[in-house]
């Protein structure tokens, strides 16, 4: 009798802890996305019955940067070796270095809170894999770093903010940066091993994202405000099932876009403001032989329900895309009256890219002046590449069926230009009901281009 009741004892204990254990860990939440295509259902952390790791109770403390940066890392080991966990910033100003996640980690802003990130670049070494334009690279590394983790977010109504002080005198590229740039080029452009590609010196000055999730899966970001960035402000990398929402970024330094997916899928972000020196969504997927070699399109990104104040583009297709983007979906966005924008969709690619541009949707888009267009689509791009370095091995871009419906805008340049390549003409371009008050030059200034069709 004895042996039976110890038995069950023993039984029961088992399953209160394997309950306990259960009800702190993470669970994943499914979000059904509708879009033109057939969207697969995103898979996110929820934190909600984790266990709280306050910074505090790990020595952090405000001014001082390396008691809060130790707290964080103690913090977010705490809570990925319980299982789940969610890494409190409390209210106030909180001065650190780099951060670097771990899977099963929601690191939540308070109210009031402020993660203000050091401007020293000692502060974001040993250097990581990271990128640089497209190009797998040791780098600087990210403010905030993931890699290879999954289940991981960031939320609550604190901000991100990083100072400036001497990111912004890096926005300049002097000669010795753009040696370092070529140099780069060359080792991706014949697939030299990683561990030759560091490329952090006296000189090269590559700036670090701000937000990097580096082969990650299952993420969230909700609610935080990101405010000033090195670089690239929150670049998903090679990254699966992603969920940005209610979001506030602002950036307006040298390569500030606001989300850069890169060879990432099952994406949305929805309900967010971006107010940027660059472009608001710029979805790329690496470029020339990393692209090439790595191999991973950019697809499934819906874009929905938010408003761009600033930017170079509302979207940006490229000019990173050696991977391929397809299934990409905008609707329901706005641009701001008075916000400074050149395309509302901008594809761009060039002779050394190759990849492949398809499905591309914009529906339900308003906006105010452009300083351009409503759609640009462009084969020539290079920026400072273009006499830089030479074209080592040639691959054209395909790109095709684009449809955009019901997108309006005031005044601009004209309503499509569209500049194909005669060896490979873009082909099925399809614009409905998209207008624009008034037109500076003409409707369409297309070339080689198979299948457009445009009606109101």
């Amino acid at each position: 009798m004895k042996k039976k009741i110890f038995s069950i004892l023993f039984v029961l204990s088992v399953l209160f802890f394997s309950f306990k254990k259960a009800s702190s860990s993470v669970v994943l939440e499914e979000v059904t996305v509708k879009a033109p295509f057939e969207m697969p259902v995103i898979k996110i952390p929820n934190f909600s019955n984790c266990k709280k790791f306050s910074i505090v109770d790990f020595g952090a403390v405000k001014g001082d940067k390396e008691k809060t940066s130790d707290a964080i890392t103690k913090a977010i080991a705490k809570a990925s070796k319980a299982g789940g966990g969610t890494v409190v910033i409390p209210e106030g100003e909180w001065l650190t270095k780099k951060i670097h996640f771990k899977s099963n980690v929601n690191l939540f802003l308070s109210k009031g809170a402020v993660l203000l990130f050091s401007e020293d670049p000692k502060d974001y070494l040993p250097a990581v894999n990271s990128t640089w334009e497209g190009y797998e690279c040791y780098n600087y590394s990210p403010l905030i770093y993931a890699y290879k983790c999954k289940n991981i977010a960031i939320t609550g109504e604190g901000e991100l903010k990083a100072k400036m002080d001497v990111w912004k005198q890096w926005f300049a590229r002097p000669k010795a940066h753009m040696e370092s740039l070529k140099r780069l080029y060359y080792l991706a452009s014949y697939n030299k091993p990683m561990k030759e590609r560091q490329m952090v010196n006296d000189t090269a000055n590559f700036r670090p994202h701000f937000i990097q999730f580096n082969r990650c899966e299952n993420i969230v970001m909700d609610g935080v405000t990101i405010t000033n960035s090195p670089f690239w402000t929150i670049h998903p990398f090679l990254s699966k099932d992603v969920v940005l929402r209610n979001l506030k970024v602002y950036a307006h330094g040298h390569n500030n876009d606001g989300v850069d997916p890169e060879m990432s899928q099952n994406m949305l972000i929805e309900n967010c403001v971006f107010d940027q020196g660059d472009d608001a969504i710029a979805i790329k997927s690496g470029s020339n032989q990393d692209g090439w070699r790595l191999n991973t399109p950019s697809k499934n990104i819906v874009m929905r329900n938010c408003l761009v104040k600033n930017g170079h583009q509302l979207v940006a297709i490229g000019s990173e895309l050696s991977g391929g983007i397809e299934n990409v979906f905008i609707d329901n966005c706005t641009v701001a009256e008075g916000a400074k924008l050149n395309h509302l969709l901008f594809i761009k690619t060039n002779e050394r890219r190759g990849g492949f541009v398809n499905n591309i949707y914009m529906t339900n888009v308003k906006s105010g002046k452009i300083d351009q267009g409503i759609l640009g689509i462009e084969t020539d791009v290079l920026y400072q590449w273009k006499d830089l370095v030479p074209t080592i091995e040639r691959r054209l871009t395909p790109i095709k069926n684009v449809y955009l419906e019901n997108v309006k805008a005031t005044n601009v340049e004209f309503i499509s230009r569209i500049q194909g390549q005669k060896e490979l003409p873009v082909e099925n371009i399809f614009l409905t009901n998209v207008t624009a008050e008034h037109v500076k030059r003409q409707n369409e200034i297309n070339e080689n281009v198979l299948n457009f069709n445009r009606k109101n």
